[in-house]
């Protein structure tokens, strides 16, 4: 028999499964398949831990570990800024019912061999960090708070700083800036992964400033967000969400060919039986072809059992390593859960450090950051190609999603879902009630994102 849906959907990778969510719930008839019997494709989070070691080929875990299904771990750990845009989505979609969040318990960035936490508010700024000396506090804290009332309807606010034009260099050399203070704040708050945004138009930046601190609600000890039980229950829910508004889903099923008609996208063939479709959304593994080889991603999964030294023992952090630091191009981060977040045995620390890859041999990029992890339990080193479509999709009707890049928060990737929402829809991913409000003084008049943290 023929059976015929509006949309299939291939791999339940995060991004896959956000856009099955979204177009279920805007009323399409959406199949889902995926070869693998788990959720979450590249981006799966991998339990019990035996399940790891087997992955990579490596013999264990020892008793020590604990037991393996206390674990669980993201093969691309990620967190969320609070009020960036996956946050909006969630809201949007109300799959925050089906997840917890915790508060990630530190920001930090790298100078001189040594971690150091990153202001972000203004109480941070003066009481904050060995990072700057007193004038350079005050011209960042002028820059801060520019940046946090920044508001182009309000011409006095912009201090003539047209965003569009002018640079990024150039404003920071009105704020007259020190080389370390742009350092920090175009790569650990506006998180830039590069130098290429100081010749660029600084609106972005600005917005980007405003987009950590605004994260930073009152009290919080940094901006970023995590699941209880980590990411993988992400992908899920959006499976949920789908499933909820009639999608259907198969997993650990082979796709066997993606049929053609005259150049469009007609039906998708798996273990004999065919489904046909009008469009077709897919991770780069399903169409090998459509897809071209962009760079490479390095990513070393550690484990552990001690915090990070210099984080004022968090169990959960981000460290962030400017790439001028270390002479790259690129920057180097590194993300810390924890057993808090039930993603491992008792006193048990999973970091990942990743970065994109700039010579032959990545694993001697990111020694760097191995260094302050140290001792490591074990290490797990994935290398991965960097893939993005061949084209857009509108005379195919085949729309793939970017591999996951080296940065670990959200917002590019969101990005990335948002362009594929406007070329499968026509239309822009709008969220309704989610938008924040143009205030930032107090607390009362923010926008509260129902979202449960722990």
């Amino acid at each position: 028999g023929m059976e015929e849906y509006d949309i299939i959907v291939l791999g339940t990778g995060l991004k896959e499964c956000i856009l099955s969510g979204l177009l279920s719930q805007s009323g399409k008839k959406v199949l889902h398949i995926d070869n693998n019997p788990y959720y979450g494709g590249e981006s799966a989070s991998i339990s019990p831990l035996e399940e790891l070691f087997k992955k990579f080929k490596v013999p264990g875990p020892a008793k020590s570990m604990g037991r393996g299904k206390e674990w669980s771990i993201d093969l691309i750990p990620k967190f969320f800024l609070a009020n960036g845009e996956l946050v909006k989505v969630l809201v949007h979609t109300d799959v925050t019912r089906y997840l917890d969040f915790k508060v990630v318990e530190g920001s930090y960035v790298y100078k001189a061999g040594k971690v150091h936490k990153v202001p972000g508010t203004e109480e941070d700024v003066m009481h904050s960090s060995d990072l700057m000396g007193m004038f350079d506090k005050r011209r960042f804290r002028k820059l801060l708070l520019f940046a946090l009332n920044f508001d182009v309807r309000n011409p006095r606010t912009c201090q003539d700083v047209d965003p569009k034009k002018m640079t990024t260099r150039d404003l920071f050399s009105r704020f007259d800036l020190g080389g370390d203070v742009m350092e920090f704040t175009g790569h650990a708050i506006a998180l830039h992964s590069s130098e290429s945004y100081l010749d660029q138009p600084c609106g972005e930046t600005i917005r980007r400033i405003r987009l950590y601190s605004e994260s930073l609600s009152r009290h919080n000890p940094s901006p970023y967000l995590y699941p209880v039980y980590g990411l993988g229950e992400l992908p899920q829910g959006f499976a949920r969400l789908s499933a909820e508004y009639g999608g259907t889903f198969l997993l650990n099923r082979t796709v066997d060919e993606i049929v053609m008609d005259n150049g469009k996208v007609k039906a998708v063939k798996s273990e004999g039986k065919l489904f046909h479709c009008k469009q077709l959304i897919c991770d780069p593994s399903y169409v090998p072809n459509r897809v071209r080889k962009v760079g490479r991603v390095i990513r070393v999964i550690c484990l552990l059992n001690h915090p990070v030294k210099n984080t004022h023992e968090a169990h959960s952090c981000q460290i962030i390593i400017p790439q001028t630091q270390l002479n790259r191009k690129s920057d180097i981060y590194i993300s810390l859960v924890s057993h808090v977040h039930n993603v491992a045995s008792d006193g048990m620390y999973i970091a990942t450090v990743s970065t994109t890859a700039e010579t032959s041999d990545p694993e001697k990029e990111v020694q760097p950051g191995l260094e302050l992890l140290k001792p490591i339990m074990q290490k797990f080193v994935s290398i991965s190609h960097m893939l993005v479509p061949n084209e857009d999709g509108k005379k195919s009707q085949i729309f793939v999603s970017r591999s996951y890049d080296a940065i670990n928060h959200f917002e590019a990737e969101c990005e990335d879902i948002k362009d594929m929402y406007q070329r499968i829809t026509g239309a822009a991913l709008r969220f309704g009630g989610s938008q924040r409000h143009q205030s930032h003084n107090s607390d009362d008049d923010r926008e509260t994102f129902n979202i449960r943290t722990k």
